[in-house]
C-alpha cells in the first residue's frame, strides 16, 4: 500500500523545504523528495557558498590598503584551500541544518528522483547521483524507492546552469559555477561569460584574489536587470579595481589550449578579437529542472522552458503545484521562498496574497555591492508613468566616510502624482542589508511623506536611503 501524504514536496532547496515547513505547521502530514542534497544549489552551491568566498576576498582586500586605516599589515597573503574549505564546510552547515528543520517538523525525507505518475501518485527511483550527506551516510532505512500517493504535489526542483552548445563546461578548463567555488589553484587569467549576479560575483572575487579577468557580455550594459545608472557605475568601480569588460560582445567560440583557452569573440561593430584565459566560467543563466518529472504524461503545461502556474503557484492540472526557479523568473531563493508560503496556504485554503513580482528585490554581492526593488527609470517611464526621481552619493554620508567607502549612490523613483515609491537601486557598501528597508516601504504602500517624516538613525548608511527621497522633491539636506 503506497504512503498517503497531503502534501508531497519534490526538491529540497529553499522554495522545496519552506514548503515542507509550512505545511507541517499548518498539520499536514508532509514528504519531500530529494535525490542529491539538502537545501538545494543555494546553499551548497550558490548563495551561501559564494558569500563565503566573497567575504574572504573582502578581508583581503582591506588588508591590502591597512595604511589608509592607519593598521600595519606588511606581510600577508592567502591559503585557496582555506578559503574553499570554510566555503564548503559552510555549505555543509546549511545542508545539515537544514535536515535538522525536516526532523523537527517531522517531515519525511524521501532519498531519490520523483516522476509523477498521475495526478497524486509519485514515483521515487533510486538517484543517479550521489547523494550529499555531510552528517554521514543516508541511513539504510531511511525511504527511498517505491510509489508514493499525496493530496497535493509541489514541484521545486530548482534550475541549473545553461549550456550553450560548442561551448560545454568541461570541468577543467570551461567552468560552470560548480568548478569555480572549488579550483584547485587560483588561476592568473580567467575568462567570464556573462555579467548577470552570478558571472560578476566570480569576476569580483577572482579579481581581488588576483587574477586577471575579463567579462563579456551580449547586451550593452552589465548587470543587464539593473537599472543603467546604477550599473554604470558600478561598472565604473569594478573597471577601477582592474576587471576588463566587453559588452555588446559574444563568444563564438572557445578554444582549448594546453595552458587554457582562448574565447573568440565577435563585437558589435564586426570585429572580432582572442582573449586568453587559464579558465573560462560560463554565466550565461540557468535553465530550469523539467525534463524525467512526468510532466508530459499527467499534461502539465510549460513554457519557455518553465512550468506555467497562476499567481498561487496552481499549475493546469488539479492537485499538482510549482514554485521557485523551476516555475519561471525572477530565479532568487528568497523568491522561491515567499511563493512556498503563498502556495502551502493556498492548498490549506487560507486567504492569501498571490505574490508580487515588482515587489521582489535583487541583491549582487560584488565590490561594489548592487541592489534594487521595484521599476527602473526607464521602466517607469515606459509604464507611461509621470514621475520624479532622486539621488544621494554615498561621499554625503558621513558613515560611509568614517568606513572608508564614500563610492556609492542611492537612487529612489516616486509617481509625481501620488508620491507612491516605485523603484529604488542602489550601488555601494552594504546596500544588500540595506535594500529591506524600501521593501519594506513598497510593501506598506509607503509614500515620500512617510518616508521624509520617518527618522532614520545617525550615523549610519541608511540615512542615504532617506536623502534621496528627499532629493527627489528638492530637499535634500546633506549634499
Amino acid at each position: 500500500m503506497a504512503d498517503q501524504y497531503d502534501l508531497l514536496v519534490i526538491g529540497a532547496g529553499p522554495g522545496g523545504y519552506v514548503a515542507a515547513i509550512r505545511g507541517a505547521q499548518l498539520g499536514m502530514k508532509v514528504a519531500i523528495v530529494e535525490r542529491e542534497h539538502m537545501a538545494g544549489i543555494c546553499s551548497n552551491w550558490g548563495c551561501i557558498p559564494t558569500k563565503a568566498l566573497l567575504r574572504s576576498a573582502e578581508i583581503y582586500g582591506h588588508m591590502g590598503h591597512a595604511k589608509d586605516y592607519g593598521l600595519t599589515a606588511e606581510k600577508f597573503g592567502f591559503d585557496l584551500d582555506g578559503i574553499v574549505k570554510r566555503s564548503r564546510a559552510i555549505a555543509a552547515q546549511m545542508n545539515n541544518g537544514v535536515q535538522f528543520l525536516m526532523k523537527k517538523n517531522k517531515v519525511d525525507i524521501i532519498w531519490g528522483e520523483a516522476t509523477i505518475t498521475k495526478p497524486g501518485e509519485v514515483k521515487v527511483a533510486p538517484s543517479k547521483k550521489p547523494i550529499v550527506q555531510p552528517q554521514g551516510p543516508v541511513p539504510k532505512n531511511a525511504l527511498g524507492e517505491g510509489t508514493y500517493r499525496a493530496k497535493n504535489i509541489i514541484i521545486a526542483t530548482g534550475a541549473r546552469p545553461r549550456v550553450l552548445p560548442g561551448i560545454e563546461p568541461d570541468g577543467d578548463k570551461i567552468w560552470t559555477y560548480f568548478e569555480a567555488l572549488k579550483p584547485a589553484e587560483m588561476p592568473k587569467s580567467l575568462v567570464v561569460m556573462g555579467s548577470g549576479a552570478i558571472g560578476v560575483e566570480f569576476a569580483s572575487f577572482y579579481r581581488s584574489m588576483g587574477a586577471e579577468v575579463t567579462v563579456i557580455e551580449l547586451l550593452p550594459q552589465i548587470l543587464p536587470v539593473e537599472d543603467a545608472e546604477i550599473s554604470g557605475l558600478a561598472r565604473k568601480r569594478l573597471e577601477k579595481r582592474g576587471i576588463k569588460f566587453l559588452t555588446e560582445a559574444k563568444v563564438a567560440k572557445v578554444e582549448k589550449t594546453k595552458d587554457g583557452v582562448i574565447a573568440h569573440v565577435e563585437t558589435k561593430d564586426g570585429k572580432s578579437q582572442q582573449i586568453a584565459g587559464d579558465k573560462l566560467i560560463s554565466a550565461v543563466g540557468v535553465q530550469c529542472n523539467i525534463e524525467g518529472l512526468g510532466l508530459e504524461t499527467v499534461g502539465v503545461k510549460t513554457e519557455r522552458g518553465a512550468i506555467v502556474i497562476d499567481g498561487y503557484g496552481k499549475t493546469n492540472i488539479e492537485g499538482i503545484w510549482a514554485i521557485g526557479d523551476v516555475a519561471g523568473p525572477p530565479m532568487l531563493a528568497h523568491k522561491a521562498e515567499h511563493e512556498a508560503v503563498i502556495t502551502v496556504e493556498k492548498i490549506a485554503g487560507l486567504k492569501v496574497h498571490g505574490l508580487d513580482k515588482t515587489k521582489v528585490p535583487g541583491c549582487t554581492y560584488c565590490e561594489p555591492q548592487v541592489a534594487s526593488v521595484g521599476l527602473t527609470e526607464a521602466k517607469a517611464k515606459e509604464a507611461g508613468r509621470e514621475i520624479k526621481v532622486g539621488r544621494f552619493p554615498f561621499v554625503g554620508n558621513g558613515k560611509a566616510i568614517a568606513l572608508g567607502e564614500p563610492d556609492g549612490l542611492v537612487k529612489t523613483i516616486f509617481d509625481a502624482k501620488t508620491g507612491e515609491l516605485l523603484g529604488a537601486h542602489m550601488v555601494g557598501a552594504e546596500v544588500t542589508e540595506l535594500i529591506q528597508g524600501f521593501v519594506v516601504a513598497m510593501n506598506l504602500e509607503t509614500t515620500e511623506e512617510e518616508l521624509i517624516h520617518t527618522i532614520f538613525p545617525h550615523p549610519t548608511l541608511s540615512e542615504t536611503m532617506k536623502e534621496s527621497v528627499l532629493d527627489a522633491y528638492g530637499r535634500a539636506l546633506n549634499i
